[in-house]
């Protein structure tokens, strides 16, 4: 159709050709032509017997596999020349090999995530030590014995280069970067007890999402602060990222975010592989907005965020209001995120980005997602305690929900859905009367 649009007029609309068959002109279409208003123009009156229309064009042959064969080759050209760009891109960008140059890596937490970081990292390089600094002495048995995390991933083998500990000092000692996978709630603790063995330039890559309770505070300031050092190195990591998924090296891409720019590109040249896309929000928000400041704010608040979101979107689930009010539901929910996140300085390219929209629509969409299945529990009519007594990792949006409504009240920032999340979870509303009332909120313009 749109190709038949840009085509010449058929030979039969052009009114001064002079090769043409010839019709009577009868008495009938005399008078209709006698009884036309003198205002139509004069390309439009009947046709006199000297300019008749011609007949009808013949149909061109081969059109369509000519053009099938040109739409094709246009795909194949576009696609050489991102080949092409990525391989001038890479050979305009060598760096110093990072993976090369790092000897020791050490994990702190044994969660699923801390795990699966830990078997990637460690299954880069085969001489790379890697020490996972854990609490639960039965866990460290498991993974250096039987190579696996008895809790969490009991049928994946680990690589041999992973070793694990309790003991903070052996951990820590010649590390040249920590992966922090500790929760949020829990972290400012924990640094409290090992700020002793941490050296002042060990770069810190921060896997945990959320917000702390009671501060408000996100990882890029509790880190510095716990270990009384305000110049401690620090890298955020976020993205749509299952763990087992990760276990099982399926394709995937995340984001890392620092003040030091140069921080950011280690980090990136550490963890990225064959299966693990790593970007750095630096170079998106360069692409994007010509800036080239890293959004750790934004890399990190979308992080924290994403799981209050995700438990409303189970809470949909669980009681069976369709795929008209998910869709309704997380959409508002992006919304809300976006205006609180730039109202703290964070930029609207990195919400919509990895760490943002894809984190999003991983977390409230899929399974395997904890925050979502706190949700459909709720929604199921579960109490909230014998949900997280039943679970055995810990769902970041159940406390991140009453820090995220305590920032809006800050940054005066109206978040229906998530506020009727942390309503919920404080059990002073039910999901069908939180349902109820958000419907009835006042009909307004979208923003």
């Amino acid at each position: 159709m749109a190709a038949a649009l840009l085509e010449p007029p058929p030979t039969f609309l052009n009114f001064n050709r002079h090769h043409h068959t010839s019709f009577p002109r009868t008495s009938h279409s005399l008078k209709l032509q006698k009884n036309l208003p003198s205002c139509l123009p004069a390309s439009i009156t009947p046709q006199t017997q000297e300019q008749e229309p011609a007949a009808l064009p013949e149909p061109e042959t081969g059109s369509v596999p000519d053009r099938s064969r040109d739409r094709r080759r246009v795909v194949k050209v576009a696609w050489e020349k991102l080949l092409r760009w990525s391989r001038s891109w890479r050979s305009r960008n060598q760096t110093p090999d990072v993976l090369q140059r790092t000897n020791k890596v050490v994990v702190l937490g044994g969660g699923s995530f801390g795990t699966a970081m830990a078997a990637h990292v460690a299954s880069r390089k085969p001489d790379l030590q890697v020490h996972m600094l854990l609490r639960d002495p039965l866990i460290c048995q498991s993974v250096n014995d039987h190579h696996c995390n008895c809790k969490y991933f009991p049928k994946h083998v680990l690589p041999n280069n992973v070793i694990a500990t309790t003991d903070a000092k052996t951990a820590l000692f010649g590390a040249d970067y920590c992966l922090h996978a500790v929760p949020v709630q829990f972290s400012s603790l924990f640094l409290e007890g090992i700020a002793e063995y941490v050296d002042p330039g060990l770069p810190f890559i921060s896997l945990s999402k959320g917000l702390e309770l009671n501060t408000l505070r996100m990882m890029s300031q509790i880190i510095p602060q716990a270990l009384k050092n305000p110049r401690q190195p620090f890298v955020a990591l976020s993205g749509p990222s299952f763990a087992l998924e990760l276990m099982n090296k399926l394709p995937t891409a995340m984001v890392v975010a620092s003040k030091d720019k140069r921080l950011a590109n280690s980090a990136q040249q550490l963890l990225a592989s064959s299966h693990l896309r790593i970007s750095t929000s630096s170079a998106y928000a360069q692409l994007v907005t010509s800036d080239s400041c890293s959004d750790v704010t934004g890399v990190e608040i979308a992080g924290a965020l994403k799981n209050v979101l995700a438990i409303a979107a189970g809470i949909v689930e669980g009681m069976n209001l369709g795929n008209n009010s998910m869709a309704a539901l997380v959409a508002q929910g992006c919304s809300e995120i976006r205006w609180l996140a730039t109202k703290m300085g964070a930029k609207p390219a990195t919400i919509t980005g990895l760490s943002g929209t894809g984190d999003i629509m991983l977390t409230c969409f899929v399974n395997l997602s904890r925050n979502r299945t706190v949700g459909v529990r709720l929604g199921s009519g579960e109490k909230l305690d014998d949900i997280l007594s039943s679970m055995n990792q810990v769902a970041e949006g159940v406390s991140t929900a009453g820090a995220v409504i305590a920032l809006a009240q800050k940054y005066k920032v109206k978040m229906p859905v998530l506020t009727a999340v942390a309503r919920i979870i404080d059990n002073e509303l039910t999901p069908k009367k939180a349902v109820l009332e958000l419907m009835n909120l006042p009909q307004v313009e979208e923003v």
